[in-house]
């Protein structure tokens, strides 16, 4: 298990962050410990400090919010000029504080809600620290099949896990890298590749590994099984549809629309239409993965 005493540093993708216990909380981290390290400079810390209360989020003024249902994280400012997010649950708040460039952070919490609050709150720094830096972090599910990994888009509900668990099932080699948040980054050639995070959704797959890209695939539920190639525009929507980060700011901006053109030059990008069914997996399959052969 991880537990945070004092400071621990974590590598995912080559970009080391730190998480530092302010206050002798108790907090275990395990889907982190694949990816502890001793070394190299963070290029952020988050700081969780003590309990949440509204006077801390005096004189916020809110930018934008995002409403996932069981959760609100509302984007702004706070009076001082940092920048800060607000999470609200049907039991509790927390907030995360922020300097311009998002290398130190403040996070105050409940304890009931203190390692879901250390979750958002690292996945959102790391989407904004990293994407200057040719990287950005997916909403995907993505399996392994014989050396490429292969990334599944769409919003939620339409069946990402399940189509993964189709090729696990249906696809002999396949194994799952991640089934919520992998890490895309482009290596020194500009070829992407997919890493394993400390972020898997409801499954338990923490995999500090990574793979060539060898195929994205944006899925639809529909009657029947047919696949075919994104135009340019189909291909830009999904990735920037599909990723985490602050496209108003403009070096965020930036960053994510270089790695997108980027993607989408080296990596063929499909649309297809599915039956939770282990046609629609071979079909995928058998599609995506003959121009690798």
């Amino acid at each position: 298990m991880s537990d945070i005493t004092g400071i621990k540093k974590y590598d995912v993708a080559g970009h080391v962050f730190a998480v530092e216990d302010a206050e002798g909380r108790a907090l275990t981290l395990a889907s982190y410990r694949p990816f502890e390290t001793a070394e190299g400079l963070p290029l952020f810390t988050l700081s969780v400090a003590g309990e949440y209360s509204d006077a801390l989020a005096a004189g916020f003024e809110e930018d934008t919010r995002q409403d996932d249902g069981d959760q609100i994280i509302i984007s702004g400012k706070l009076s001082d000029g940092r920048k800060a997010f607000v999470y609200e649950w049907t039991k509790g708040k927390a907030l995360l504080a922020s300097n311009a460039d998002y290398s130190q952070a403040t996070l105050y919490a409940n304890d009931e809600q203190l390692r879901h609050a250390v979750d958002n709150s690292l996945m959102l720094l790391y989407a904004l620290a990293t994407a200057p830096s040719a990287t950005l972090l997916f909403h995907s599910s993505t399996v392994v099949s014989h050396g490429k990994a292969y990334m599944f888009l769409g919003v939620s509900g339409t069946g990402k896990s399940t189509h993964s668990r189709l090729w696990l099932k249906n696809i002999e080699g396949t194994w799952l890298l991640n089934d919520d948040n992998p890490v895309v980054r482009l290596d020194d050639g500009g070829k992407a590749c997919v890493y394993g995070s400390p972020w898997s959704g409801k499954t338990p797959c923490y995999i500090n590994d990574h793979y060539p890209l060898g195929g994205v695939v944006q899925l639809r539920q529909a009657p029947h099984n047919s696949i075919r190639r994104q135009t340019v525009m189909e291909a830009y929507a999904s990735i920037v549809g599909s990723v985490s980060g602050k496209r108003w700011e403009k070096n965020i901006a930036d960053g994510q629309h270089a790695t997108t053109d980027a993607m989408i030059r080296s990596v063929g990008m499909w649309h297809l239409d599915c039956l939770p069914d282990a046609a629609a997996a071979l079909l995928c399959h058998d599609n995506i993965t003959k121009e690798l052969r």
